[in-house]
């Protein structure tokens, strides 16, 4: 062995400069990702949301034409579909940005 060092033990050093690295662009991502949003409509756009990469509802639009007082059910129904389906689209936003950073490792809590 040559003074002291471990095999391999540059490698390491190397390794650990490229998970920091990796570290700093997913903290500039995410932080990103907070202010991107994506849209989703259901009953054919009679309601609409925009929901944030954070995962926060940041606006909804109900086509006045979809209030129907004796059927407000389905306005619910379509409000969840809205919901649920721009949930869904800000989690694969936010999923393939961090895809390309880790390069698809799947990392806990991420």
């Amino acid at each position: 062995m040559s003074k002291g060092k471990f095999p391999g033990m540059g490698n390491m050093g190397n390794m650990m400069k490229q998970v920091q690295k990796m570290q700093q662009e997913m903290a500039r991502l995410q932080a990103e990702l907070e202010e991107r949003t994506v849209e989703s409509a259901s009953g054919g756009g009679a309601v609409s949301v925009v929901v944030s990469g954070k995962k926060e509802l940041r606006e909804i639009k109900i086509n006045p034409a979809a209030v129907d007082p004796d059927d407000v059910e389905m306005l619910e129904d379509l409000i969840l579909a809205a919901v649920n389906e721009g949930l869904r689209k800000a989690e694969e936003m936010v999923a393939g940005e961090m895809a390309k950073i880790t390069g698809g490792l799947n990392i806990p809590g991420l």
